[in-house]
């Protein structure tokens, strides 16, 4: 779980259990869109299923088609819980310190497709922006590890 979840209040725990894998398939979709799955992004998606005591991952890590996925996202109908999966994949594509082309269209489709304007995705991506600014440097100024 990220600096950035703790924040925010989740509203995954209200999510029914169709809900919560489609969230989950989201971010694992994400995490493999670019080809490339970095250790930093399972290890990521791994402590948010964790911190949402989601521990059966079987049914959320088999592969999903991004086409299926996108799809499955419209199950997700529940603003605050979709502005969430957008904080959450928004924040995963930056665990590896390379946001794809690809990432960001994912992040775009799956949000349209749970009725988020364009507008509201973009915030939210440049909100994740500047806290991890925000946080590198703290780190500087403090001279310490987060």
């Amino acid at each position: 779980m990220s600096e950035i979840s703790k924040l925010l209040p989740s509203h995954l725990s209200q999510a029914t259990p169709e809900q919560k894998k489609v969230f989950f398939q989201a971010l694992v979709c994400l995490s493999s869109i670019d080809g490339h799955t970095d250790d930093g992004e399972i290890d990521y998606i791994t402590k948010t299923a964790r911190a949402n005591n989601i521990t059966d991952f079987s049914e959320i890590c088999d592969f999903v088609d991004e086409k299926e996925v996108i799809s499955s996202a419209r199950l997700i109908n529940n603003r605050p819980l979709a502005l969430e999966l957008l904080r959450e994949m928004c924040t995963l594509a930056h665990v590896d310190n390379v946001l794809s082309d690809e990432e960001t269209l994912l992040i775009g489709k799956i949000g349209r497709a749970m009725g988020i304007e364009i507008e509201k995705i973009e915030q939210i991506s440049n909100w994740v922006i500047e806290h991890m600014i925000w946080r590198e440097q703290a780190k500087l100024i403090f001279e310490e590890k987060l």
